[in-house]
């Protein structure tokens, strides 16, 4: 129309607007568009499916309108009377949602906030199983310990076994240190003993030592929101779904959910979080002209607990046994306990190094009582901790081998491998066991000691054959002449 006003040839608007001359005539004629022109459909071209429940329906909408209209239809459907085809389920609930709109109640409204960059860190965990992530080859459950900047999305996230105040220092920290700064407010949920006291029957909630100790170190103000209201958080809730879609595409990409330790897990994850935080770089420069300076040392990631060493050899930290050399039997030692390892020191040194175990499992390290063991082999058959004595699957066969031959030895016997173990070499010992196994022998300690004792000769280093390129002596005569 606006063609046909300016040039007043038909043909020519017609053209223009791609569309037959005879149309556009009729278009003119009437001074009306497509839309304007068509009818507005009215009319039914069936009978109404619901017709025989709907006034029923909407005196129970009415009455309860948080009913969902699938078990409203299902119920109705099923009344006597009733009868409904059940492919009318699609239309009752398109009904139903019209009704609600003209009809029903108001519902909750969501307010848009100001996000002011560099003010604030949301810190929260996500359960991280549906990734299905294995180490070497072993099911890895674990959650994520996930924190966001509300303004930017920058987001990092950290692999940890629990909701506990360890994994949320280690969390936390990570994510200020790889920023390389420090917000303004530490915001997180009520919901966890990692940062309140949560006392049964109570609904106040106040903060826990050792999460205001953390935030004194770190200069940030704690900030908690409302409880049972996780959209007050709703940055770090919302980061989470798209984080881990995010890994399961990267997963999907490296053809393997299976890492060869739990470091390297945490590299992949480090990764993928690098990646996400490339796409938002305008933002988070913003944001970085807002933080605050990082304090010069972290507030300490380990939880330290005086523990004293039993008489058999043992200490117990967070209901978990762990082993110790015997020398250190009622000794009181340092226990210092993080996300990831237990290590304990006497008057400052280190003594041992374990993984930490979260499933209660006890972590015994043979070398510390096989001496004894070996002066008393009756009590190995009912050792509380046996299982743990069998370090790999082939001292296992061997001592079901020696089990096999004479029962009432075998103790005695297999201790004695254990004790090769302790002096040559675990690595050793089982490369020795291996070869006796395969070769149908009685894998005994006396047979195995002499072959051990012996000191391997060094192997030789091959090194590759070296040809000079001839053509770079030709620049240092070049130089020489000049």
């Amino acid at each position: 129309m606006n063609e046909y006003n300016s040039s007043g040839v038909l043909a020519h608007a017609a053209m223009k607007a791609d569309i037959d001359p005879k149309t556009a005539r009729r278009y003119i004629r009437a001074g009306q568009g497509p839309q304007e022109m068509k009818p507005v459909h009215t009319w039914r071209t069936r009978a109404d499916p619901v017709a025989g429940i709907w006034p029923v329906a909407v005196q129970w909408l009415e009455e309860t309108p948080e009913l969902e209209a699938k078990m409203l239809f299902e119920h109705l459907a099923s009344e006597p009377g009733g009868q409904v085809d059940g492919r009318a389920l699609r239309t009752f609930q398109r009904r139903v949602t019209q009704w609600r709109r003209k009809h029903g109640p108001p519902k909750e409204v969501c307010f848009p906030q100001v996000r002011e960059p560099g003010a604030s860190l949301q810190f929260d965990w996500t359960h991280a199983k549906e990734l299905g992530i294995t180490i070497a080859g072993v099911a890895y459950p674990h959650q994520l310990a996930h924190a966001v900047l509300p303004y930017s999305n920058w987001e990092w996230a950290v692999p940890c076994q629990s909701e506990s105040v360890l994994s949320l220092k280690l969390g936390v920290q990570e994510a200020y240190w790889r920023l390389g700064g420090v917000t303004a407010q530490l915001q997180t949920d009520q919901s966890s003993t990692a940062t309140h006291q949560l006392r049964r029957g109570k609904s106040e909630r106040g903060f826990n030592r050792e999460y205001l100790a953390m935030c004194r170190h770190l200069k940030v103000e704690p900030k908690t929101i409302a409880i049972r209201c996780p959209n007050q958080n709703g940055d770090v809730e919302s980061a989470q779904g798209h984080l881990k879609r995010r890994l399961k595409q990267h997963l999907l990409l490296r053809r393997s959910r299976d890492f060869a330790s739990a470091a390297d897990y945490a590299g992949f994850v480090a990764k993928v979080c690098t990646g996400i935080n490339a796409l938002r770089r305008v933002k988070i420069a913003e944001e970085m002209l807002r933080l605050r300076a990082l304090p010069s040392t972290r507030f300490p990631q380990a939880e330290e607990i005086p523990v004293r060493i039993s008489c058999y050899s043992t200490a117990r930290v967070k209901n978990c046994a762990y082993s110790v050399p015997s020398r250190l039997i009622g000794a009181v030692v340092e226990a210092r306990v993080s996300e990831a390892e237990v290590s304990f020191h006497y008057q400052g040194e280190a003594v041992v190094l374990y993984p930490r175990s979260h499933s209660q499992e006890p972590r015994i390290d043979y070398r510390h009582v096989i001496d004894s063991l070996v002066r008393k082999p009756g009590a190995f058959a009912r050792y509380l901790y046996r299982e743990e004595l069998f370090p790999r699957p082939v001292f296992r066969q061997a001592y079901d081998r020696l089990a096999a031959q004479e029962e009432g030895q075998a103790s005695l016997r297999y201790l004695r491998l254990l004790q090769l173990a302790a002096l040559f070499g675990e690595d050793r010992v089982a490369t020795a066991l291996g070869t006796v196994l395969r070769d149908g022998a009685l894998p005994l300690a006396e047979n195995l000691e002499p072959g051990l004792r012996e000191v391997p000769p060094p192997r030789p280093v091959e090194l590759a054959a070296f040809t000079p390129d001839l053509s770079s002596y030709d620049s240092l005569i070049a130089e020489v002449a000049s």
